[in-house]
């Protein structure tokens, strides 16, 4: 297979004005992406202990957001030869010509500073480094290196999709714990069984591209089997938060239900291997790898949202 170079097509394109409106930059920031960095944002905001005023909670937890956004808006500027390539990106607001390469740069170069500088000035500098770096790993060291140079890309690429709730605990108390690591741990391995069930069924379109992702370079059998392994290591660190009393029982039990449908669905993965039988079993496991990421933080979310209000209901 032969790689790409990402001016392929960047190089092709007429230098113009955009017709862009603002739904095109919303979706320059991966909206979707960012819901998803928001919430686990704000799971590691709540396991912080002490209060802090709810203003300062929101804006941080924007800034945090605007950070993720920044970074995808950097990831479609750099990627907008292979998105072109591929039948689920080509529609994006670059490769569709909608918007110009130069100004999702300077789009997302306005926001990275934006956000990195309102978190240090309403947090504090732990956090706003953490941001940054969080916004150079995903823009830098993921798109321009990892993602077109191994097949490795998802599995430390993910680190940056797995920060956000580091930097939320650090911007609640200036510090980093070994609970908000947990919840990076618990995003870190998710990442690779979610991103490659995914890639077994878009293995075509990645190869169009380019794309050295694990089925294209080791074939989908090692990625079957490499799904497998990383659920295996998931599925008890997904206990942890209950394990190290961060989290209740209640939220172990989800852990344990969960981990054992991650388990079923990459078994399955592993084991059904032809034609459309293994698409849909690959699907099914990305699926359900979103709902129960989901589940693990929204347990996490809940409790601590409403644990300060049962424990003004004991006092009265």
């Amino acid at each position: 297979m032969s790689f790409v170079s990402r001016h392929d097509i960047v190089s092709e394109m007429p230098a113009r004005v955009s017709d862009a409106d603002p739904r095109d930059f919303l979706a320059l920031l991966k909206p979707r992406v960012m819901s998803l960095v928001i919430f686990t944002a704000l799971a590691g905001w709540l396991i912080a202990p002490g209060q802090t005023h709810p203003f300062i909670a929101f804006v941080s937890l924007l800034a945090i957001a605007v950070g993720a956004g920044a970074s995808g808006a950097l990831n479609m500027w750099y990627d907008a030869d292979i998105d072109a390539k591929m039948s689920r990106t080509r529609t994006r607001p670059i490769p569709a010509g909608r918007v110009t390469p130069e100004e999702a740069l300077g789009f997302g170069l306005t926001l990275s500073a934006f956000s990195v500088v309102t978190l240090a000035l309403v947090a504090n500098w732990l956090a706003a480094s953490l941001l940054a770096f969080t916004i150079f790993f995903y823009a830098v060291v993921y798109t321009m290196w990892l993602k077109r140079s191994t097949p490795q890309n998802i599995v430390i690429g993910g680190a940056a999709g797995a920060l956000p709730p580091i930097v939320a605990y650090a911007a609640a108390c200036n510090s980093v714990s070994l609970s908000s690591i947990v919840l990076f741990a618990i995003i870190f391995i998710w990442t690779p069984p979610h991103f490659w069930a995914l890639a077994l069924v878009k293995s075509a379109d990645y190869a169009r591209a380019g794309v050295p992702m694990m089925p294209n370079v080791k074939g989908p059998d090692r990625t079957r089997l490499e799904i497998l392994l990383y659920t295996i290591v998931l599925a008890p660190v997904g206990v942890l938060p209950a394990l190290m009393g961060f989290a209740s029982p209640v939220y172990g039990v989800v852990a344990v239900a969960g981990g054992a449908g991650m388990l079923v669905f990459a078994a399955q993965v592993f084991g059904r291997r032809e034609g459309e039988v293994a698409d849909k079993a690959a699907r099914k496991l990305f699926g359900f790898s979103i709902l129960y990421l989901f589940a693990l933080f929204a347990v996490i979310v809940v409790e601590n949202s409403i644990a300060p209000v049962l424990r003004l209901l004991g006092q009265g």
